[in-house]
């Protein structure tokens, strides 16, 4: 096997879609470009790569991870924060949801992996907060880990479930803020999006709702799409590439997403779900048309309020922004989420996995140079990557 299609995941330096000189929507983004400028919010993963050939259930090759996401600052068991979620296609699974859909509230961190690999993940994640709150199952109620997954079969030994115990730990306490590691890290390891590598995706926005500047970042393991219906701002990429990736055998048009959408925003899980609502428009400008054997779930929450846990006198006052005030903050839900699949799509580097199946990276130059030929804006702005868009 040449060596440029080994994976490496370290050092690989790729460009973001803004590299490529496309600004997605009119607001500014926050100073990583990531659901990290979100205060509170941290995120970890760890990646697991090893073997070559063909697959062997059970032992490899093997090509996938885990994602961790810690909601807020603090710990969010004592102190919980208002979520909601959104089920556009449900082939697929969430573990979590129902309940959080009950309670309107998340108090546990969200994990992300392959698809085989849900109980295991959950399980970890039990393990790891019962250690630090021992009354779980006792004084304190039993918990429901928030766990997204998505398929990474066409790469990896998903039967073998190689994510241990250990690796979800790593995870939750290696997260971070600051910058945010995309493609094919973490639970993105083995993932592909319009038939490119590349999973994992984030970006943020600086939003003006009721007088004050709030933020709202997003993260997704994209694992879906298919090469021709690919937009990219607008632009019919995939249309134009497909002939020239006509020798690469691909998985099928199958596949998943998982959004996750966070907010200093003051809102509740009503509004919440809204938001989540709103940000499924984006997959739909990417070209995505929700397949038949495709999941695609949204997850949000705020970090404004903290609902405590023990209340002694069972009584919470929360704040909370009109939905009239909304209006700029669902602009940029579909802006946000839009930018962080073609992040995941710009940051993926080219994998091989079990039985010889590629997927080849995303070509940015090709597509940078059908960027300047047929987007208005595009072809004056270069590759000023930096540019702030306007405030609402």
């Amino acid at each position: 096997m040449a060596t440029k299609h080994k994976v490496t995941h370290k050092d690989v330096l790729r460009p973001r879609i803004r590299d490529l000189g496309l600004l997605i929507g009119r607001f500014p983004t926050g100073p990583y470009n990531a659901i990290t400028d979100v205060p509170g919010v941290r995120v970890g993963h760890v990646t697991k790569v090893s073997g070559e050939g063909p697959l062997v259930p059970g032992k490899g090759p093997v090509r996938t991870g885990v994602t961790a996401v810690l909601p807020a600052s603090g710990d969010v068991f004592l102190k919980r924060v208002f979520a909601s979620g959104h089920v556009l296609n449900g082939a697929g699974e969430m573990m979590g949801l129902a309940q959080v859909d009950e309670w309107g509230l998340c108090e546990t961190p969200i994990l992300l992996c392959d698809t085989l690999a849900v109980g295991r993940v959950a399980d970890a994640t039990v393990a790891w907060m019962s250690k630090r709150h021992p009354g779980i199952g006792g004084d304190d109620d039993v918990v429901l880990p928030v766990v997204g997954e998505c398929d990474d079969s066409y790469l990896n030994d998903a039967v073998g479930r190689h994510i241990s115990e250990n690796d979800v730990k790593t995870a939750l306490e290696t997260a971070k803020s600051g910058p945010v590691a995309e493609g094919n890290v973490g639970a993105g390891t083995g993932m592909q999006s319009f038939d490119f590598s590349g999973g994992i995706g984030t970006s943020s926005r600086i939003v003006r709702i009721a007088g004050v500047d709030c933020v709202l970042g997003s993260l997704v393991l994209s694992n879906f799409g298919s090469l021709e219906n690919l937009k990219v701002g607008g632009v019919p990429v995939g249309e134009i590439l497909e002939s020239k990736f006509s020798h690469v055998p691909r998985r099928g048009p199958a596949g998943s997403i998982i959004v996750l959408l966070a907010t200093d925003v003051p809102l509740v899980h009503r509004q919440l779900t809204r938001l989540c609502r709103r940000a499924a428009l984006a997959i739909g400008r990417c070209g995505g048309y929700v397949a038949h054997n495709s999941g695609e779930f949204i997850f949000s929450w705020s970090t404004f309020n903290r609902v405590p846990r023990r209340r002694p006198h069972g009584r919470y006052r929360a704040e909370v922004v009109l939905d009239t005030a909304l209006d700029p903050l669902h602009e940029a839900a579909v802006d946000v989420v839009e930018e962080a699949i073609m992040n995941a799509l710009c940051a993926g580097v080219a994998v091989i996995g079990h039985s010889g199946h590629l997927a080849p990276p995303f070509p940015v130059d090709e597509v940078k140079r059908l960027l300047r030929k047929y987007h208005p804006f595009v072809k004056n702005r270069g590759t000023m990557a930096d540019k702030k868009a306007p405030a609402s």
